[in-house]
C-alpha cells in the first residue's frame, strides 16, 4: 500500500536523520538484533566500539561537535554499562540519544525470567529516568511516534541526553501517524525581554572595565558566533570557564584565557575580580570551573545568562530565552568601547626553545606541545593533568577542545577521539590522556584502525593516578605497567614511539603530524610526583577536603 505508515524502527532511524544524526556508537545484542538489521538497512552508519561506556564517550563527543548524538545498545548488560558515559553527558549538556532494545511485550509474562533483566522490566528505564532529559517504551504503536517525536525534541531544545527503549516484537510493528500538537516551543515575553535587555544595557554602559565570563552552554546551544559578535562590536574582552575553553578562538586579542579563580594565572584572576561588570553567559558555576570555590564573583557587579536563569546583579528574569537575551546586548543600546590595553594580563607566548637532551617535565611538555597546535587539530583532554595542562593551550577555532571538566571522568578521551572524528573527518584529535585513564580505554584504538581514523595519542606516564597521589599518597595510586608504545603491534597498524626528552618528544611529534593514515601513540616518561602548576594549586585545595 502507497500510504501505508512507517515502522516503529523505520520511524525511529527517520527522525534521527532529521537531526542530522548519520552515525550510531553501539554493540549489538540479541534485544537489538532487528533494529540493529533496519539500521543497516538505512543511511545512518553504525560504528561498532568495544565497550558500551566507550560507546557512550563517543556518542557524547559526536554530539559535542555536531549538534546531536546517538548511541544503540542491547537491554541491562548493554543500558547500565553505559550509564556512566550518559550521566556525564547530562552533567555537562551534550544531547546524547540512548537507544535500548528491550525484551518483547508478549515475552514479559508474571514473573518471567528473561536473560539481562534485574529486579523488573522497568528497572533500567527508570535508571535513565535520572541521568536524561526525557525517556520512552515504545510499547504501543498508537503512541510510539508521538513518544519518539517527544524524546527527541526535549533532547534537541535541552541539550540533556535522552533514552528510547524499543522491546524487541515492536521494531517491525506499524505505527500510528498522528501529528501530536505544537506547544509552539519555548519564546521569550517581549516585555520581561526588554526589561531585561535594559537593565543590562545600562549596568555595562555604567561600568569603566567590564568582562565576559564564557562558558560550556555557548557551545551547546551553538552561540558562538553570537559571543564573538558581541566581543567584536562592543570591545569587551572575554574569559572562559575551564568547561567552555575553545568557545572563542583564543589567538583572538581580546581573549584572555581561562578564568579558575586561584587556580588560574594571576593576572587572569585580577582583572576578572577586580572588574566592576562581569557578564557571564552559560557558564556552569562548578567546583572546578570556579578553582575549587576560590573564585570571588560577587552577585552586586554581574550579569548572569544560561539557558535556565536570566538575572542582572539581584534582578531575576522569567520567560527570558537565552539567545534572545544575548541578541539584546549587541544591540546598538550598548556602547561599543575605546580598544582595552590587555598587554599586562595577556602571557608572553615567546617561542619555545628545545633543550634536546633535557629529561621532560608536565609544564615544559604542555609548552612544548603549544607550538604543534593547528587549526587541523582538536584537542581532547582526559581528566587531570592532561586536562590542567592542556587549560593554558591556545586553540585556534572554537569548538576545538573537548573535555569532561565538570563530571571528570576517566577514560573519555581516546573513545571520544572516535566520535569527534567521525563527525568532523576534515579534523584530526589529537588526545591527551594519562596512563590511569589510558588503561580503563585505551583498547579503542583498535575501533581508529577499523573505522581508517588518525589520532596522535599523546599519553603522560607518571605511574599512576597522578592527581590523586598529590591529595593523598598510597599504594592504591599506583597501576600495572604497560608497554604503551607497542601498543601498535597488538593491532597490526599504528606508529609507537616512547620518549623522555624534549628532543625526542619534538621529533615524535613532528613524525606524527607527518603521519595521516594511521594513528600515533607517544609516551612521554615523566617523574611519578612531577605536576603543571594548575594541578599544583588543584591538589593545595582538594587536599584540605580529602
Amino acid at each position: 500500500m502507497r500510504n501505508r505508515p512507517p515502522t516503529i524502527g523505520e520511524y525511529l532511524l527517520k527522525k534521527l536523520q532529521s537531526y542530522e544524526i548519520e552515525h550510531i556508537f553501539g554493540i549489538p545484542g540479541d534485544y537489538v538484533l532487528r533494529f540493529y538489521h533496519l539500521i543497516e538497512q538505512s543511511e545512518i552508519q553504525h560504528i561498532g566500539m568495544t565497550r558500551e561506556d566507550a560507546a557512550g564517550y563517543a556518542a557524547d563527543a559526536y554530539a559535542r561537535t555536531k549538534g546531536m548524538g546517538a548511541a544503540c545498545i542491547t537491554y541491562c548488560v548493554g543500558g547500565l554499562s553505559m550509564v556512566n558515559a550518559i550521566a556525564g553527558a547530562y552533567a555537562e549538556k551534550s544531547p546524547v540519544v540512548v537507544i535500548s532494545g528491550a525484551p518483547g511485550i508478549k515475552e514479559r509474562g508474571k514473573d518471567a525470567l528473561l536473560h539481562h533483566k534485574v529486579r523488573d522490566f522497568h528497572t533500567q528505564q527508570r535508571i535513565y529516568d535520572e541521568i536524561t532529559v526525557a525517556t520512552a517504551l515504545l510499547d504501543e504503536p498508537f503512541t510510539a511516534f508521538n513518544e519518539i517525536d517527544r524524546v527527541l525534541d526535549a533532547v534537541y531544545h535541552y541539550k540533556r541526553p535522552g533514552y528510547i527503549e524499543l522491546p524487541r516484537d515492536m521494531v517491525d510493528v506499524r505505527g500510528t501517524l498522528y501529528r501530536r500538537p505544537s506547544t509552539g516551543g519555548r519564546v521569550s515575553d517581549p516585555e520581561t525581554l526588554n526589561a531585561a535587555v535594559d537593565d543590562a544595557v545600562k549596568f555595562i554602559n555604567q561600568s569603566k572595565n567590564p568582562v565576559i565570563l564564557a562558558g560550556v552552554e555557548l557551545h551547546r546551544f551553538g552561540y558562538q558566533n553570537k559571543l564573538l559578535k558581541l566581543v567584536e562590536e562592543k570591545r569587551i574582552p572575554v574569559v572562559a570557564t575551564l568547561l567552555g575553553k575553545s568557545v572563542i578562538p583564543e589567538s583572538h586579542p581580546l581573549y584572555l584565557g581561562i578564568y579558575e579563580g586561584a587556580m588560574g594565572r594571576e593576572e587572569i584572576r585580577e582583572f576578572v575580580e577586580d572588574s566592576d561588570c562581569v557578564i557571564i553567559l552559560g557558564a556552569f558555576m562548578t567546583d572546578v570551573n570556579l578553582g575549587i570555590y576560590t573564585a570571588n564573583l560577587d552577585r552586586a557587579r554581574s550579569i548572569y545568562a544560561t539557558s535556565e536563569k536570566i538575572s542582572v546583579r539581584y534582578h531575576s528574569y522569567e520567560a527570558v530565552m537565552f539567545d534572545d537575551f544575548i541578541d539584546g546586548l549587541i544591540s546598538p543600546q550598548l556602547r561599543r568601547r575605546k580598544k582595552p590595553n590587555l598587554a599586562w594580563v595577556l602571557s608572553d607566548a615567546k617561542p619555545f626553545e628545545v633543550k634536546s637532551n633535557a629529561p621532560l617535565t608536565v609544564e615544559r611538555l604542555f609548552q612544548h606541545l603549544n607550538e604543534f597546535i593547528s587549526d587541523e587539530l582538536t584537542v581532547i583532554a582526559d581528566v587531570g593533568d592532561s586536562l590542567f595542562g592542556a587549560a593554558e593551550l591556545r586553540i585556534h577555532q572554537h569548538t576545538n577542545f573537548i573535555s569532561p571538566a565538570y563530571y571528570t571522568s576517566m577514560g573519555f578521551a581516546v573513545p571520544a577521539s572516535i566520535g569527534a572524528q567521525i563527525s568532523t573527518p576534515n579534523t584530526r584529535p589529537l588526545v591527551i590522556v594519562g596512563d590511569g585513564a589510558f588503561q580503563m580505554t585505551g583498547t579503542e584504538l583498535s575501533t581508529t584502525v577499523r573505522y581508517g581514523l588518525n589520532p596522535i595519542v599523546l599519553l603522560l606516564n607518571n605511574h599512576g593516578y597522578g592527581t590523586e597521589r598529590h591529595l593523598l599518597e598510597g599504594e592504591f595510586n599506583d597501576i600495572g605497567c604497560w608497554n604503551y608504545s607497542c601498543m601498535p603491534s597488538l593491532f597490526s597498524a599504528g606508529r609507537g614511539f616512547h620518549v623522555q626528552t624534549e628532543g625526542e618528544f619534538d621529533e615524535a611529534m613532528k613524525t606524527a603530524l607527518a603521519e595521516t593514515q594511521q594513528f600515533t601513540l607517544i609516551e612521554a616518561e615523566l617523574e611519578k610526583l612531577d605536576r603543571s602548576p594548575a594541578l599544583a594549586r588543584l591538589a593545595e585545595r582538594m587536599s584540605e577536603t580529602v
